[in-house]
């Protein structure tokens, strides 16, 4: 999960020609967050994408326009990029801002502001096994030689935009705050619209049932993997190599078994539970 060009910022590992410091420092510490302002924060591929989705069809109430148009990545796009100042200008309000960076380098403004932070989590070995794919396809990763060789650095925390652990206790920290609201993607995987339902409460977003039913079913997997929109088919094969793997792979929870060793769960678990111990906060795939 290392980029074959990296530099660390605050710490952290950033992938050159994504990242600078003038993007990272803007993002930090110049960029105006406004109050209706919606963030999705991530770790990397943790379910990024599809709550882009869910957002977007709950802001335009359940029409597909925008989702059959616009490109997924320019409809809310990762404001700390290099590319992401100038993207994030061109949003309609209220901006759908994606966000893969660590709680300790997010903007500043955010705190003096009315706007709403979504975060999504999901179970760190689907992380992981999902991250080991996207490696070998998206040109920016150098290509991993072994699954045991990308475990050792995801354990380690040695990826772009830092350790999982690290990502998901630094934003854990708000969690009684109101604008903050966490899911997982094991969650959205047994009850979309029981989400978007709870995603609309705390949005202060009453939909219609109809319109809810359209934004259940313009987010499923299956039609966002058909949506040239959505499935990132339209990057450039200079960045994302699509005869190495498709951006939307499987979609599935519990894909890990098909690829961890017994040891290599045990190892994963041993590192899991020391991270996690001071959390306080049962996860869903803590408690399955």
């Amino acid at each position: 999960m290392m980029g074959k060009e990296n530099f660390v910022h605050k710490g952290t590992p950033f992938a050159v020609n994504v990242h600078s410091e003038e993007s990272l420092n803007y993002a930090e510490n110049e960029f105006p967050v406004l109050d209706d302002d919606i963030f999705n924060v991530t770790y990397p591929k943790s379910g990024t994408n599809w709550m882009i989705e869910i957002l977007n069809l709950i802001k335009y109430k359940g029409d597909t326009t925008m989702s059959n148009r616009v490109p997924i990545y320019e409809r809310s796009p990762w404001y700390e990029t290099i590319f992401g100042k100038e993207q994030v200008k061109a949003l309609n309000h209220p901006r759908i801002i994606s966000s893969h960076l660590p709680y300790h380098m997010f903007a500043k403004s955010f705190s003096k502001s009315k706007a709403k932070i979504i975060y999504t989590m999901r179970n760190p070995k689907d992380v992981f096994v999902s991250n080991y794919h996207f490696a070998h396809a998206l040109q920016i990763f150098k290509e991993p030689k072994s699954l045991q060789e990308h475990m050792d650095n995801f354990l380690q925390g040695n990826s772009l935009y830092g350790s999982w652990f690290d990502h998901v206790k630094g934003w854990m920290q708000m969690k009684e705050d109101r604008r903050f609201f966490y899911i997982t993607y094991e969650e959205l995987q047994q009850d979309l619209r029981g989400c978007v339902l709870r995603i609309c409460k705390f949005l202060g977003q009453e939909l219609e049932d109809e319109a809810i039913d359209s934004v259940v079913k313009n987010s499923s997997f299956k039609v966002m993997k058909d949506n040239k929109m959505a499935n990132w088919t339209t990057i450039p094969s200079d960045v994302l190599d699509h005869s190495k793997g498709s951006f939307m792979r499987k979609g599935v929870c519990g894909d890990w078994k098909n690829y961890f060793t017994v040891a290599q769960n045990e190892i994963f678990d041993d590192v899991y539970q020391e991270q996690m111990k001071d959390l306080n906060t049962k996860l869903f795939w803590d408690e399955n």
